[in-house]
């Protein structure tokens, strides 16, 4: 038998209601780094890692957030590739066949993403890049094949693991969101990101760990945090003013001041984004 080029490195957070769908599509010869960010539910997450031959579980003792949990499995990986792959995905029996085909193809790649479909088959691609206008902004449509992306989504990501080592993987400043944006400023200096078309990756967004109240103030206090920290750190200080404005505006619109969910998610954001102007960490 061939050796993997693939290590999958997934993050859980309260996943392991949704983990057994994807680790049951990876094909059983490659291996899986499962990195827990301090789980509610760890108990079944190591019952879960215990049945599959192929899956190295990682038990972080606090929650180290995405590019950081991510970063942690990388560094244990050996194979040629590493695959960021969200808890909420499966794959196709050939998808990781494609995308090692597409690499090949395409040797000047640094870094990949599959065809990532809905659970309605709709395809979804991060068209612009919010960091980087130069990059351009993708066609709407389907692209039909394999095509320059001006961005990488992190839900399920293929990239050169040397080129990711050298570049220093993921922001470690960064706990959540816009890691992979920032990653793909990085990557593209290093040659053109690619959608891997013939390789698909199925995403149930939203279903990687449980939702709650908390869980979403939480969430939209780091959406604004991470915005402006990376806004200004690619594009300058001058640059945080239009996303702090577009989310004032949306704070104050009508439709956020008749629903208290949007009231609350605008809140956080903008509390967030004070944060990060004052130069705090990603703490809340």
């Amino acid at each position: 038998m061939a050796e993997p080029r693939i290590t999958i490195v997934t993050v859980a957070y309260n996943s392991a209601d949704v983990l057994p769908s994807m680790l049951e599509s990876v094909p059983s010869g490659a291996p899986v780094i499962i990195v827990d960010n301090a789980s509610r539910d760890r108990e079944a997450l190591r019952a879960l890692a215990a049945r599959y031959a192929n899956v190295t579980l990682i038990e972080n003792a606090e929650n180290e957030g995405f590019g950081r949990a991510c970063n942690i499995g990388a560094a244990a990986a050996h194979t040629e590739f590493v695959m960021f792959l969200n808890p909420d995905t499966t794959c196709l029996d050939d998808t990781l066949d494609a995308l090692t085909t597409a690499a090949d193809a395409h040797p000047d790649a640094p870094a990949f993403n599959p065809l990532i479909v809905d659970d309605a088959w709709r395809a979804h691609l991060k068209r612009r890049s919010d960091l980087d206008p130069r990059a351009g902004t993708l066609a709407k449509g389907d692209p039909g094949g394999d095509v320059a992306l001006p961005v990488l989504s992190g839900a399920a990501l293929m990239v050169r693991r040397d080129i990711f080592e050298r570049i220093g993987g993921f922001d470690p400043a960064i706990f959540l969101f816009f890691e992979d944006d920032d990653l793909s400023v990085r990557l593209a200096k290093h040659g053109p990101l690619m959608l891997a078309h013939s390789a698909i990756v199925r995403h149930f967004g939203g279903t990687s760990s449980s939702p709650s109240r908390v869980g979403e103030r939480i969430k939209n206090w780091h959406w604004g945090w991470s915005q402006v920290y990376a806004v200004r750190k690619h594009r300058g200080p001058g640059a945080c003013a239009r996303p702090i404005a577009k989310a004032l505006l949306r704070a104050a619109s009508p439709a956020t001041l008749l629903s208290g969910v949007r009231r609350r998610k605008y809140g956080a954001r903008l509390t967030g984004m004070w944060a990060a102007l004052r130069m705090r960490d990603a703490k809340m």
